[in-house]
């Protein structure tokens, strides 16, 4: 244990070959929209898994075995987290400020009419509703699994983030199958590209906060957490929970009184 309340990371390879390994996953991505080239994309995620275990591990000793991750040290964790979410609520903002300013006043470009003509929008009461409901459930059965590990119940604990993992599978499935089943494309006007940009951003985060939570709870498997000690486990549930929001804000706004409005 380190005298000073504070952490001073050691010098890491991983930020460095992280970003290395996000600019191949990005320039993959684009040649595989362009010219149908899968190879370096799959390489570029392949790196991104491998540097995030490391990274990852490299933390757990930290807070494990070297017995840097201090009480003063776990505070400025769940700080930074809050700061980290509040750029992610502002980032989101973005999109919903895009949508209301096309809603609200709509472009003659779009014959003064909203959703634009042409667009056949989703029914708010069908996959929607459904995917509202999953995640909704996912928010109750992570906070139960948090407070069954704050009562020293591990075996409710593990249950309760399995069933979490298991609903943002279901979200994620549910989502895919409504791009597939849409009638509009990101390309079809303003509301498309609003829509997918949105949409499509929650689900990666909800892909995101389920492998956060994949983490935490084999972490949990390999008794690395306790009812004092769990600061992982904490970041992840709040992170879970800012994804739980978010679509509250979407379903409402986009699918909802976008459709009727």
């Amino acid at each position: 244990m380190r005298n000073t309340p504070f952490h001073l990371v050691d010098s890491s390879p991983w930020p460095l070959f992280g970003s290395f390994a996000f600019f191949f996953f990005v320039s993959g991505a684009l040649f595989m929209f362009k010219l149908n080239l899968i190879l370096s994309f799959m390489l570029g995620l392949l790196f991104i898994v491998l540097i995030s275990f490391f990274w990852w591990r490299d933390v757990v000793r930290e807070s494990l075995f070297l017995g840097f991750h201090s009480y003063q040290v776990q505070g400025n964790l769940l700080l930074g987290m809050v700061w980290f979410i509040s750029s992610e609520v502002l980032f989101f903002f973005g999109f919903f400020w895009s949508f209301f300013h096309s809603s609200l006043g709509v472009s003659v470009d779009l014959f003064s009419s909203w959703p634009p003509m042409g667009v056949e929008v989703l029914n708010p009461l069908g996959v929607p509703l459904l995917n509202t409901l999953v995640l909704l459930s996912s928010g109750f059965t992570v906070t139960w699994a948090h407070y069954s590990l704050l009562l020293n119940n591990y075996s409710n604990a593990i249950i309760g983030m399995i069933s979490t993992i298991g609903l943002g599978m279901f979200f994620t499935l549910l989502q895919a199958m409504e791009y597939l089943d849409g009638f509009f494309l990101i390309s079809d006007s303003v509301y498309g590209s609003v829509f997918f940009m949105a949409t499509g951003f929650h689900g990666f985060h909800v892909m995101v906060g389920s492998l956060f939570l994949l983490v935490s709870t084999v972490r949990m498997v390999k008794g690395q957490f306790n009812m004092k000690h769990h600061i992982g486990l904490e970041c992840s549930i709040w992170y879970w929970h800012f994804v739980d929001v978010v679509w509250l804000f979407l379903y409402i706004s986009i699918y909802w009184w976008g459709s009727i409005i």
